[in-house]
């Protein structure tokens, strides 16, 4: 038995026995990190060198594009570098980092995502009061407001979590530290406290999605009122990436914390994890530019320029 004050470091899950496969991961998961960081840094560039992307839309983009790369640099690269290394290791101080950054990085997308929603429906059922509702000063409170709701939310879960006395060991089924599974090698019953957070969060998160849901009930009726087919199409196609965003976010969130434990392995746990925590920020730029003009020709011209300069 041991407890939280004698444990200096965790045990992440080991991928593979054999050398080769530790390198077939660890190359395989540099790509998608690549593909990431590269994605989302083009779409920040995009939008930060071209003042026609200054709006609202692009402003909360830019802001997901930052924690999307910083979401999948908290787990990723430490990863990759226990495939490499052929090591398991994470320290206590770095295993609550990775706690922190997590949640208080994809708390923090998840707010976005409800505001941008909220952008979306403002744009299409009250056009006229757009300038108003959402100037600067109101932008930049709402992604203040976002960013303090992630970092509060983390510093609790943080702190509610590695506060626990740990009595099962120092090894965590996973890739990184997930929350879930650390209170897996928690005391009996001393884990309710970070349940009851857990509890509150999950509540927090439903009222975001039913905000969301809503929006969009709004939205699909003042398209569908629209006269004309091309009307509908162009109202249709600027909330199309940040639907596609929000359900492949959520999607993966609540199959990783809502499936059933009788069919949890290690495995599947693997998988899911993966889905929630790597997948989003490497596929959201590619979304974003694939049904997005705007985004594409702006790309082209970033890229037509660095090239030109070689």
């Amino acid at each position: 038995m041991s407890n939280s004050s004698s444990i200096t470091k965790f045990l992440l899950l080991a991928f593979a026995d054999t050398w080769e496969l530790q390198l077939l991961h660890f190359w395989l998961f540099l790509g998608i990190y690549l593909a990431a960081i590269l994605g989302n840094g083009l779409i920040i560039t995009s939008v930060a060198c071209n003042h026609h992307l200054h709006t609202p839309m692009y402003f909360f983009l830019l802001n997901l594009s930052l924690f999307d790369m910083g979401s999948i640099s908290t787990t990723v690269p430490k990863s990759m570098a226990n495939s490499l290394w052929d090591s398991r290791d994470i320290s206590y101080t770095g295993c609550a980092a990775q706690v922190f950054f997590l949640v208080f990085l994809m708390s923090t997308e998840y707010c976005l995502l409800t505001i941008m929603a909220y952008d979306r429906y403002v744009a299409i059922c009250k056009p006229l009061h757009y300038g108003t509702l959402l100037g600067t000063r109101a932008c930049v409170h709402m992604a203040a407001a976002a960013w303090a709701s992630g970092f509060l939310n983390a510093l609790l879960h943080t702190a509610s979590t590695f506060s626990l006395p740990l009595c099962h060991g120092n090894t965590v089924d996973q890739f990184f530290c997930e929350i879930p599974h650390i209170l897996k090698l928690s005391c009996s019953h001393s884990y309710l406290r970070e349940v009851g957070l857990l509890v509150i969060s999950v509540c927090l998160v439903f009222g975001c999605f039913v905000f969301i849901v809503m929006s969009y009930v709004q939205i699909f009726r003042a398209v569908l009122r629209i006269p004309s087919q091309q009307g509908r199409h162009k109202a249709f196609s600027t909330c199309l990436p940040h639907l596609a965003v929000v359900s492949l976010f959520i999607s993966t969130g609540m199959f990783a914390y809502l499936k059933s434990h009788s069919f949890s392995s290690q495995s599947l746990d693997f998988m899911v994890s993966f889905l929630y925590s790597v997948v989003p920020p490497a596929v959201n730029p590619l979304i974003y530019s694939m049904r997005n003009k705007e985004i594409k020709d702006v790309l082209w011209k970033v890229m037509t320029v660095f090239f030109s300069k070689q």
